[in-house]
């Protein structure tokens, strides 16, 4: 618990199993374990709606298969999508997700972010009329180069997205999509505790009444 809150991109399985002296599997699952633990601890402690000027955007995380060719289908092949929400100057809330599409999208929109907020987003095509939502839109092109219009820019959550892939290539060069979810919550709790990361450590002790999976 202690490597894995005193590290900037966490510990991969065979550091775990070095440190530890256990087997690989073990280590594999004690890993996994904490990563649930820094989700859990995370969603206690930032419960409510993300408010005020708020960010989202999509990613792709995955390595390329070689020799598939090119386009889209033979692109998405191998990722996973990741969709993530960051109040400026606050949380961030990050999910991977089946599809990019707006009836994917707008449902948590709605249960993330309070009503009247200010959303900055790209232009894709999924966060069209999220006005209609009661929320104040507002998008910079990034096809025309266009990365920040006034206060409009998607600067933090991308910000997110370069360090999260920066650090599952570092630590642990590749994650499947099927565990993808539990990294992503190791690296929002890191987030979300960057202005006090001594304080990590005694967050992952607190006691919450939500089990963790087995």
């Amino acid at each position: 618990m202690y490597l894995m809150t005193t590290t900037r991109n966490g510990v991969s399985a065979k550091e775990l199993q070095r440190q530890l002296g256990v087997t690989y599997k073990c280590a594999w699952r004690i890993g996994h374990q904490l990563r649930e633990l820094m989700a859990a601890r995370d969603k206690a402690n930032n419960p409510g709606p993300l408010k005020n000027h708020v960010e989202i955007d999509e990613t792709y995380v995955g390595g390329k298969i070689k020799g598939k060719g090119t386009g889209k289908n033979v692109y998405m092949q191998n990722k996973t999508i990741v969709f993530g929400m960051v109040e400026r100057g606050g949380v961030l809330r990050g999910q991977v997700i089946p599809d990019d599409r707006k009836q994917t999208l707008f449902p948590i929109i709605k249960a993330n972010i309070a009503q009247n907020s200010t959303i900055s987003t790209d232009t894709h095509r999924s966060y069209r009329k999220l006005n209609r939502l009661g929320f104040y839109h507002q998008a910079v092109n990034h096809h025309i180069e266009e990365w920040v219009r006034d206060n409009c820019h998607t600067n933090t959550i991308e910000g997110f997205w370069s360090h999260l892939k920066r650090g599952i290539s570092s630590t642990h060069v590749s994650v499947s999509g099927k565990h993808l979810q539990k990294y992503v919550g190791e690296f929002v709790f890191r987030y979300n505790n960057r202005q006090a990361p001594a304080d990590m450590f005694q967050r992952m002790l607190a006691q919450i009444s939500q089990p963790l999976s087995s």
